[in-house]
């Protein structure tokens, strides 16, 4: 494909992108202002954590349908379902409802999320890739700039057009969708030639059997019992389906959602396991933190948005540099080794945070983590992408972001049931701070204190002491305003409980570290998979050919009547030289034939 080809395949992929990075980007800064209205701030994982199940499960489908079938109508497809979702999310009356609405709209980010990448390795060699890989950064790094700004905005405004300001964060997508749809159908146009395949429903049954239940119980294990019958039914019911899952891929061969045989392949094998591993992290310090900022800091959501440019500025300059270097070089095995040490040095920073701690503290160990992730996100894709062949391009991409999905899924899941689980314990050991006590005894015995109604029902809560370790469960909005020295022990037993999420995430990210030096770098080929395509078949042609005329041979050496045709009794030459067009994959004869 020329070079204007190329730009504009990639005008409507950056379309596409962009809905789906400014969806992530935009709800985290707002999550804490709608489950206070929806009363269900401990619910707010299972509107994360649904959107991420149905994103995750979709990502392979996609991946695997659109080898088959080609990537631009199953592209058109995710945005679609994407918009359906968005506009019932923006209309939700209840945290379950918007879960429900939000897996929809999963459901077809999955397709917004590997197919852009898959057809960037259709496109682009993945030395090449790197040249490219900058308009789709600008893509990420304005709407990562911009989503959190947006998201505080608009749900830090009481009401727009008759409706809650927070409602917008999901409406907004529908003006957006819609011009990314026109974009897409107008620009998105590469060759694809359609392969009899069989479509492995078994495995999409399966994985959903095998994930949902393990995922369930990572987030309700803590109030279930992580021994009760419940969470006992779903541990057996997800080893079922992965066993079942298994061996439907392994009955299905090449046509399965996930070939068992791509895992044979050194690289992809352990860039599969650190992708896991490093999306447990990601998701894991990007839902976390902005919690933290509007909690303990006492951050708006839209000052919550512009404290998280530092993350994005890391991953933006990261991205960038290596990128340039990936391209010049072909070479890209030091960069998982040095993005997930910096990952590592960044979450032991914030194990040393405090609610005294200033807010620089935190901005630094987001820096950090943004130079870690910028390095390992593309990369461990083009790795993956780069050990295969060119039919599996889509299979290996989607299978790429399907297993850093499932780490994603599972750190938040994890992640925010420690946390939940831990609050009740560091709430209590606040209140056990003598400092605190003396705090709120001063305070209590003062009378504007006790007047104040900003104070009321962090008042009750203290002659109530019972309901203290599920305070912070429901509608945090209480400690705005009130008394400092009222809300020191809740803000300070969230930190606590924070700082043993960050412990977590360290020791995960360490051990993807140690593994970052078994990956093994094989050099980056030259050739794009359209490329390939059109090598291959110009070499099997040529083999036919060359086969075809050996079969017309006759055993004296004698040439057959079929090159003889020539008036002249001279042999016809029926060789016709062929070129690939870029648009069409026609074969059309030179100029000398």
């Amino acid at each position: 494909m020329t070079h204007r080809q190329i730009l504009f395949v990639i005008f409507g992929l950056m379309a596409g992108m962009f809905l789906s990075s400014l969806d992530q980007t935009i709800v985290g800064t707002s999550m804490r202002t709608i489950a206070d209205d929806l009363d269900g701030l401990a619910l707010q994982a299972w509107v994360t954590t649904a959107y991420l199940i149905t994103s995750t499960i979709s990502t392979p489908i996609y991946g695997k349908l659109s080898d088959i079938f080609g990537r631009r109508p199953l592209f058109i497809i995710a945005i679609v379902i994407f918009l359906g979702g968005s506009v019932a999310a923006g209309f939700a009356d209840s945290m379950y409802q918007l879960a429900i609405f939000r897996a929809l709209q999963g459901l077809g980010a999955g397709g917004l999320m590997a197919l852009p990448l898959a057809i960037m390795g259709d496109i682009l060699a993945p030395r090449e890739r790197a040249k490219y890989q900058g308009y789709f950064l600008a893509v990420f790094g304005v709407s990562s700039v911009i989503g959190p700004l947006i998201g505080g905005l608009l749900s830090g405004t009481p009401e727009i057009l008759f409706l809650n300001g927070w409602r917008w964060v999901f409406l907004i997508n529908l003006p957006i969708g819609l011009v990314a749809l026109a974009i897409v159908m107008r620009f998105l146009h590469i060759p694809h030639t359609r392969r009899a395949a069989r479509i492995d429903w078994w495995g999409a049954v399966t994985v959903v059997i095998g994930l949902v239940p393990l995922l369930l119980v990572a987030e309700k294990g803590r109030d279930w019992g992580w021994g009760s019958g419940y969470s006992i039914a779903c541990y057996v019911v997800g080893a079922l389906g992965i066993g079942a899952f298994i061996l439907s891929e392994k009955l299905m061969g090449d046509d399965a959602l996930i070939p068992l045989t791509l895992f044979k392949n050194a690289t992809f094998r352990m860039a599969t396991v650190i992708g896991v591993l490093v999306g447990f992290g990601m998701f894991g310090a990007m839902m976390t933190i902005p919690l933290y900022l509007q909690l303990v800091q006492g951050a708006t959501p839209t000052e919550s948005g512009f404290l998280m440019l530092p993350m994005i500025l890391g991953l933006m300059i990261a991205s960038i540099v290596s990128g340039q270097l990936i391209s010049r070089t072909g070479q890209y095995g030091i960069f998982p080794k040095v993005g997930t040490g910096l990952m590592v040095l960044g979450f032991f920073w914030l194990t040393f945070l405090t609610a005294d701690k200033p807010v620089i503290w935190v901005m630094i160990g987001m820096f950090f983590i943004g130079l870690g992730l910028g390095q390992l996100m593309q990369t461990l894709t083009i790795a993956s992408q780069n050990s295969v062949g060119p039919k599996d391009i889509g299979v290996a991409t989607s299978s790429s972001t399907f297993f850093r999905q499932i780490g994603g899924t599972l750190g938040v899941a994890v992640l925010f049931s420690v946390l939940f689980s831990r609050i009740p314990d560091t709430i209590a050991a606040a209140f056990s701070s003598r400092s605190v006590r003396d705090g709120i005894a001063v305070a209590t015995a003062d009378p504007d204190v006790l007047a104040d109604p900003s104070n009321k029902q962090i008042l009750g809560l203290l002659q109530n002491p019972t309901g203290l370790g599920t305070a912070l469960d429901g509608d945090t909005s209480f400690l705005n305003g009130s008394d400092p020295r009222l809300a020191a022990p809740f803000l300070e037993g969230f930190s606590n409980a924070t700082v043993t999420i960050y412990w977590v995430g360290l020791g995960v990210v360490l051990v993807a570290f140690i593994l970052s030096f078994f990956l093994k770098a094989t050099p980056l080929r030259a050739k794009s998979a359209l490329q390939e395509n059109a090598d291959n078949e110009a070499a099997l042609l040529a083999q036919t050919a060359a086969d075809s005329a050996g079969a017309l041979v006759t055993p004296g050496g004698g040439v057959g009547d079929a090159l003889s045709g020539g008036q002249d009794g001279n042999p016809v030459d029926d060789r016709r030289p062929v070129r690939n067009d870029g648009d069409r994959g026609a074969r059309q004869p030179n100029e000398h034939g």
